[in-house]
């Protein structure tokens, strides 16, 4: 179909996604498969799919699945161990294995190996206080059916079968400990994401590459007007849709305030930027096989807790430690440095500023984590690996994440929110993915709540297809424990997860 240039008259279409990110790739994957007649169009400024945070050197690639992320779980003032949000995570991440397996059985998608590997879980600690709440902290989880199989041990001899090159020069007298799972997994989003758009453009969806959204409206007839330019030939485009989804990472906040429905006020964003070092030398590399998470430190942002990670990108293992915080006013890598500024509306100034006066830890925190030299990185790896050379170690730039502020009624103003927030319209009719982590490993569980949302009429006519893509859809796991082995073996099964040779690869 020849494009609509010259006129302001809009093509119009069924669904509109915004950003050809996991999340649009994930919403697109699903409808194609509930309403196949439906026409979809995506817009991503960028030359291809996954380039911002979907790519595997822009996240930690890890499969959140609360396994070893210590923030999932927190000690109350009792002195017992919450693990709900454990659980919520856990629960959440089992939906994207189950449509993931789908895809691969329906042959939708090929080759699992090439985005998820089985890879181990591990949290690692030091100092009495750290080692009792790790301690603590297995205690709850091991006896629940979502975490069976961990294991937790203060024993150094066993610490060094497990974490050879961590031991490896460990002259600390303080007293260490460690957990370990082995259903976890390392997942690459930039290649997922890829298979995904591939699959959907297979399926008639047409996808614009080098097409950046440049106003988004609400026409008479309902329908929602975007004004889109052709960034390659500089030509302004008109589109209109029922629906749009705003998906375009740190790029959703501004887009979403110039749709000006009510649920986009009062709402701001704070960048974070980071780093990881990276190791590639084989000698080094083939010392560490797990992803090992260790305790944030005081004032850290829950996103910035440190991790040691065996990856695979491009079918080779690499090492990466980080991720080190930093502070850029863009909201977007390939973004703007007045990006910041730009998403200060009257609505928001005061939510902003409160922000800043309550995340004054935060701010100090990033501004010292921006001075850091090579050595202070290199002193922060040593704490992982003491035989650490920098030679072996490169820096990578990774993904900008923007944390949404917002008034909560626990919080009060300008709270600073750490999760995964969708803002959609009171009829449904434009949806917005704000924050960061969990991110990506819940792109399932985000998107079946988008469908919910703005979907609720289909919903019920829906409902058989989604439980034979997402069988634990609507149900309790951690209630169901033979449901949750079920689904458990299938998808390991499926995405070829329990092969020995992977395992080892």
């Amino acid at each position: 179909m020849r494009k609509n240039t010259m006129s302001k008259i809009p093509e119009k279409t069924d669904v509109i996604l915004i950003g050809a990110g996991i999340m649009s790739a994930t919403l697109g994957a699903l409808l194609k498969e509930l309403a196949p007649e439906w026409e979809i169009k995506v817009f991503e400024k960028l030359g291809n799919p996954g380039e911002e945070s979907s790519n595997e050197w822009n996240n930690a690639g890890t499969g959140h699945s609360a396994l070893c992320e210590l923030n999932y779980t927190t000690e109350k003032p009792d002195g017992s161990m919450d693990i709900s949000k454990a659980i919520k995570v856990n629960e959440q991440f089992q939906l994207s294995r189950q449509f993931w397996s789908y895809l691969i059985n329906k042959n939708l998608i090929q080759n699992p190996q090439d985005f998820i590997m089985p890879l181990p879980h591990m949290s690692f600690v030091e100092g009495e206080r750290n080692v009792a709440f790790l301690r603590k902290r297995f205690e709850a989880l091991s006896n629940n059916p979502l975490f069976q199989g961990m294991e937790y041990s203060d024993d150094p001899g066993k610490l060094k079968e497990w974490i050879p090159l961590m031991m490896e020069g460990r002259t600390s007298s303080e007293p260490i400990a460690a957990t370990k799972i082995d259903s976890g997994t390392d997942v690459n989003f930039g290649a997922l994401t890829r298979m995904l758009f591939h699959h959907l453009k297979e399926n008639g969806v047409e996808v614009n590459y080098n097409h950046l959204v440049k106003g988004i409206k609400r026409t008479s007839d309902g329908l929602w007007r975007l004004k889109v330019r052709d960034t390659h030939s500089g030509e302004t485009e008109y589109h209109a849709a029922k629906f749009v989804f705003i998906g375009g990472g740190g790029g959703s906040l501004p887009l979403l305030q110039k749709t000006r429905i009510p649920e986009s006020k009062h709402i701001g964003g704070f960048p974070v930027s980071g780093l990881f070092m990276v190791c590639q030398n084989p000698e080094v590399v083939d010392k560490h096989h797990a992803k090992v998470y260790g305790k944030a430190k005081v004032g850290a942002p829950p996103m910035s807790v440190p991790h040691l990670d065996t990856r695979y990108i491009d079918n080779k293992r690499s090492l990466l430690f980080g991720p080190f915080a930093g502070f850029s006013p863009k909201f977007l890598k390939t973004g703007s440095y007045f990006d910041l500024i730009a998403s200060v509306k009257p609505n928001n100034v005061f939510t902003m500023l409160a922000a800043g006066v309550k995340e004054m830890a935060l701010t100090k925190y990033l501004i010292q984590q921006v001075m850091l030299s090579n050595e202070k990185r290199l002193q922060e790896l040593r704490e992982f690996i003491p035989t650490a050379k920098l030679e072996d170690w490169d820096i990578v730039v990774a993904g900008q994440r923007v944390q949404v502020i917002k008034d909560t009624e626990t919080g009060g103003k300008g709270t600073l929110q750490f999760g995964t927030e969708v803002v959609t319209a009171a009829d449904g009719s434009i949806a917005a993915l704000l924050g960061a982590s969990p991110g990506a490993s819940t792109a399932v569980h985000v998107m079946l709540e988008v469908l919910e949302r703005c979907f609720p009429q289909q919903m019920g006519q829906w409902m058989p297809k989604i439980k034979e893509m997402v069988p634990s859809y609507g149900v309790s796991l951690v209630e169901n424990p033979d449901l949750f082995r079920e689904v458990q073996a299938s998808t390991a099964q499926a995405l070829r997860l329990n092969e020995p040779e992977r395992a080892n690869s």
